[in-house]
């Protein structure tokens, strides 16, 4: 079958080919330690589930407004106001299945084809896909590890082109568990609100979990100018451990939300029924912030504790996570060594064969701009942070 030219664009996710490999060890009964959950490992709370199952009993599994009701519009926009600063109305929210639907959506809607989209590496592994499947050019800025992988000013500044139409931002950040402060994002902002043609996409499903007491702010706050000229994306995966309720959303200017509302009208329609007063109720009910600030403090302590333990594995060092659930060591200083007569060359390589070797399942940062780290979450047991870093030790001892 002929299949269409986009296809051809579009790159085979080398994290699936992995974690294809971990689950079919774990289905022949070996004993994987597994760092690569992109979710909480906590459950979601129970009023959220009721409020679900409330919803079935109520008979709310027909097709709803486009892109949801109107409560969860409100109580989005709520959000937004009351923890964020920004003056949204239910017009300038959507709704999506999931944060990733929304991106999808949103470049789908504002980008043409030839149109540059700045993003700062490391990169979550879809930014660049989406991007290209809508027309446009990823143009990846490189991050210094140095200086704890974090886009300048003066970078960003020279970065932009005339064809720059989006600059995206993540913080905190999935690969890298790095979170800028308001300083260094406002800094960021002076820089695109003096180019007219730049708009932003703020990508900010991890605001909930920061550590250090580092303190959160949207990027549309940080300059007038660019209250107009951001989209926010957000969603209940990360914060509320809902990563398969898929509901995502975005707030912003109207047009940009209508052009949005307009594309999910002839895909999805809207977000899954009876999901809709789930969603109202976890940004709406005291229990939830008392849910996720539980669920941060476990984080915050297991985060500290992989990233000691990593810093401590000879040849390893890590920028410490500020926030999300990853870390994302640098593993290069074993690049050129063998085990059992295979060579590591990258962290592709690094990562099959520890995962052969030592059963410990890590993502190669190959998909996210650094062929020379992998990334672990820590959205698992102490117990198994300590038994993966323990394995990962014995199998670093094994490389000549």
């Amino acid at each position: 079958m002929q299949l269409a030219e986009r296809m051809k664009l579009v790159s085979e996710s080398i994290t699936l080919k992995v974690s294809a490999k971990a689950a079919a060890l774990k289905k022949a009964g070996v004993d994987v330690v597994g760092f690569g959950a992109g979710e909480p490992d906590f459950d979601t709370p129970a009023f959220i589930k009721d409020a679900a199952k409330a919803a079935l009993d109520k008979g709310i599994t027909k097709y709803t407004p486009t892109p949801c009701f109107p409560e969860l519009k409100q109580a989005i926009a709520d959000k937004f106001s009351r923890e964020n600063g920004l003056a949204y109305k239910p017009e300038n929210i959507t709704t999506g299945a999931g944060g990733k639907a929304c991106l999808y959506m949103a470049f789908m809607a504002l980008i043409n084809p030839g149109d540059e989209v700045l993003i700062p590496s490391p990169y979550w592994v879809s930014y660049p896909e989406q991007v290209k499947l809508a027309g446009g050019v990823p143009v990846i800025i490189a991050g210094d590890e140095a200086k704890g992988f974090k886009l300048t000013p003066d970078q960003l500044e020279k970065a932009i082109t005339p064809r720059t139409r989006v600059f995206l931002i993540n913080s905190p950040s999935n690969p890298s568990g790095i979170a800028y402060t308001p300083d260094e994002l406002k800094g960021l902002a002076d820089v695109v609100a003096k180019h007219p043609q730049v708009i932003v996409f703020s990508d900010e499903i991890y605001e909930k979990l920061l550590y250090g007491g580092l303190k959160f702010v949207s990027f549309a706050t940080l300059n007038p100018a660019l209250m107009d000229r951001t989209l926010t994306f957000n969603c209940h995966s990360k914060s509320f451990a809902m990563t398969g309720w898929r509901i995502g959303y975005i707030g912003g200017p109207k047009d940009a939300i209508d052009a949005i509302n307009k594309l999910q009208s002839q895909m999805t329609s809207h977000i899954t029924s009876f999901v809709q007063p789930a969603a109202v109720a976890a940004l709406t009910d005291p229990r939830g912030a008392q849910s996720v600030e539980q669920m941060r403090v476990q984080f915050e302590q297991r985060g500290q504790h992989m990233w000691e333990r990593l810093s401590a594995l000879p040849g390893v060092h890590c920028v410490r996570p500020q926030g999300a659930f990853y870390c994302f060591p640098n593993v290069s200083a074993h690049f050129g060594k063998s085990i059992n007569g295979a060579k590591i060359t990258d962290a592709i390589s690094f990562s099959s064969a520890l995962l052969e070797c030592d059963h410990v399942a890590v993502v190669p940062g190959n998909d996210s701009g650094f062929d020379t780290h992998v990334r672990l979450s820590f959205a698992t047991s102490m117990e198994q942070i300590d038994k993966g870093i323990d394995r990962i030790g014995a199998f670093l001892k094994k490389l000549v």
